[in-house]
């Protein structure tokens, strides 16, 4: 461990993205003691300019903006967290159940991840919200299903490769179950792998969520989002660009923590040629 941690302080852009992340949950989990006003009151006149008293001014709806942003990353970041939880720990399982039985229950898997891959999340995600109704639940279980037919490829992979270890064949031999050999001998040894696809599947989640506030499938007003707040900010772009620039900020500085902190961890737990292997 404490190699690690000296390997990691020889990576500054991988320590600038764990700050990023780390000042982003720490805003998104002390918000509502530090928001300056109630973020759905409407408080003065709309679209009012930054103001000692409203440090962004007022949205088109006179509601402080500052107290509004400060909120607006939390329901965005729990969706995406949830669902890439979701994705890593049933993705997992799913791969290495394949790995290990192969026959026809690999193939359904196989073809399951195949079909999901050539066709666009946004529009898969778009179909189910459509059709099963606009939920913070039906959101994030149909994210979690939809990333973690990437997780299946990667964890059936080293699955593969767990499957030829000695600890597994011993198993096998003392006539344990197959549950047991995925739970208890396989899933251990991938779990660096499915930390790393965690955070993976959440910065691409966290993305997916806020286009879809933006195109009116996500979070429904009046609840502070950060794609919501980008969507009505585009109506008065020209005269107050703030609306827009500083909730675009937010978005992407925390998807840039989460890609550099990943990736920067990934290659000091050494999986960087696993995932080169099997694909995002």
């Amino acid at each position: 461990m404490t190699l690690f941690f000296r390997r990691l302080v020889r990576r500054p852009l991988t320590l600038f993205g764990l700050v990023l992340v780390g000042l982003h949950l720490l805003v998104a989990l002390v918000a509502p003691w530090i928001t300056p006003y109630d973020p759905l009151k409407l408080l003065d006149a709309p679209l009012e300019p930054p103001t000692e008293a409203y440090w962004l001014g007022t949205d088109e709806l006179g509601r402080d903006f500052f107290s509004r942003l400060l909120l607006g990353g939390q329901i965005s970041i729990i969706a995406a967290a949830c669902a890439g939880l979701i994705a890593a720990i049933g993705g997992g399982l799913l791969g290495l159940a394949s790995a290990y039985h192969r026959g026809l229950f690999d193939d359904v898997v196989s073809r399951l991840v195949e079909m999901k891959l050539s066709i666009p999340s946004i529009l898969l995600v778009s179909l189910f919200v459509t059709g099963f109704g606009q939920s913070l639940a039906v959101l994030v279980l149909t994210m979690g299903l939809i990333y973690m037919m990437g997780v299946i490829r990667t964890s059936r992979a080293m699955g593969l490769v767990i499957l030829e270890q000695g600890y597994v064949k011993a198993a096998q031999l003392r006539g344990e179950s197959s549950f047991a050999i995925i739970l208890r001998e396989m899933l251990p040894n991938i779990l660096d792998l499915l930390t790393v696809e965690f955070a993976l599947r959440t910065s691409s989640a966290l993305l997916l969520v806020s286009a879809l506030s933006f195109l009116g499938l996500g979070v429904s007003p009046p609840t502070p989002d950060w794609g919501l707040m980008i969507q009505s900010g585009l109506q008065s772009i020209r005269s107050e660009p703030w609306l827009v620039l500083a909730p675009s900020l937010c978005i992407s500085s925390l998807v840039i923590g989460i890609n550099f902190a990943t990736e920067g961890v990934a290659g000091l737990l050494g999986l960087e040629a696993a995932r080169g292997a099997t694909g995002k």
